[in-house]
């Protein structure tokens, strides 16, 4: 039986970005060095930071990926070290609408085989708003990706409340992505910012979501969170038991046992072996898992779905794993991308 697969962790930039480190002239700006075919340097700033092929780019290639791996469709996210939540707030809108107008402009062009997220200035609560309703009702995406953290800021903090009120209106679902890992340049060494900060970050999220009470005030919302969610499935125990003896550090916010909310988000797939997977299952629940691969990029899953593939489980919870819980989440028909 070939299953239908929607990949919901995916990312992409635009060719050609403006040198908006020349432009504003500050920051860790990212544009892209073209010095041979089908490869290009992304400059932070003024520096080297990381070597990227054309698939990062080119929906093209992306597709021949997808046929080559039995992708159905890729819902397309920004790398987020674009997200610039550093940048002065007109710049920091400035680079999101580029970026959402490529986003809208691949899904254009290919509507049967990608569906956008948008990226928003969350340094500034209004024009954040503002970017998010342009994203869905304009450029007629689904849903926004951002940080696990704005500029350090925990996701529970109240001046968020009128993002997270706009973004239910809305119908807007949310993918969360660590970024800025906490004591990143503490541990550069074998690349555990990524290893090790990455899942810790997400953990955080999850958690400042939880304590903070945001599902509380906002029960509507669709929260995705990348990676699995991070460490979270696995320290669900030590959290909550850490609730249940420190009520005065932990239920300052929100009185409600943060494992209530298991089963109220979602989280991809993508935790590498199927021990981690089976943990996953049991904590968040076979309705919030859904399939995302981090394509195109190394730590990603090669050839998306191939460990929930490879799963002694039912065909039809597969395909809830790898099509139908995607839909749920991004609040979309069943037969939306049928071709």
């Amino acid at each position: 039986m070939t299953l239908k697969k929607i990949d919901i962790h995916t990312h992409i930039m635009p060719e050609h970005i403006p040198n908006w480190f020349e432009k504003f002239g500050y920051g860790d700006f990212i544009h892209l060095e073209h010095h041979k075919p089908c490869c290009a340097r992304m400059i932070k700033g003024d520096k080297f930071f990381r070597e990227v092929e054309s698939n990062c780019w080119e929906p093209k290639d992306r597709i021949l990926d997808m046929n080559a791996t039995a992708v159905d469709v890729q819902v397309l996210s920004t790398i987020p070290v674009l997200f610039n939540y550093w940048a002065k707030p007109a710049h920091g809108l400035e680079t999101s609408r580029f970026l959402n107008d490529h986003i809208a402009t691949c899904c254009d062009l290919h509507p049967e085989r990608f569906v956008g997220l948008g990226t928003v200035p969350l340094q500034d609560i209004d024009l954040a708003i503002r970017e998010m309703e342009r994203i869905v009702l304009e450029l007629k995406m689904p849903g926004i990706e951002i940080g696990s953290n704005i500029n350090q800021l925990n996701l529970s903090d109240a001046s968020f409340h009128p993002f997270w009120e706009a973004a239910q209106a809305l119908n807007c679902s949310i993918f969360i992505h660590p970024w800025e890992m906490m004591g990143e340049n503490e541990m550069m060494k074998y690349w555990l910012p990524w290893l090790v900060g990455m899942p810790a970050e997400t953990s955080r999220a999850i958690c400042s979501i939880l304590f903070g009470g945001v599902l509380e005030k906002f029960p509507n919302l669709h929260f995705a969170f990348a990676h699995g969610g991070g460490s979270f499935p696995a320290t669900i125990g030590r959290i909550e038991h850490g609730f249940n003896v420190r009520p005065d550090l932990c239920a300052i916010d929100n009185p409600n046992n943060p494992r209530n909310y298991l089963g109220k988000f979602w989280v991809d797939s993508l935790v590498h072996d199927a021990v981690s997977f089976d943990v996953l299952l049991k904590t968040i629940g076979a309705e919030k898992i859904c399939c995302g691969s981090d394509y195109p990029f190394p730590l990603g899953e090669h050839r998306p779905g191939e460990l929930i593939e490879s799963l002694s489980c039912s065909d039809q919870m597969k395909e809830n794993f790898l099509y139908h819980n995607a839909l749920d989440w991004l609040g979309l028909k069943k037969d939306v991308f049928v071709r």
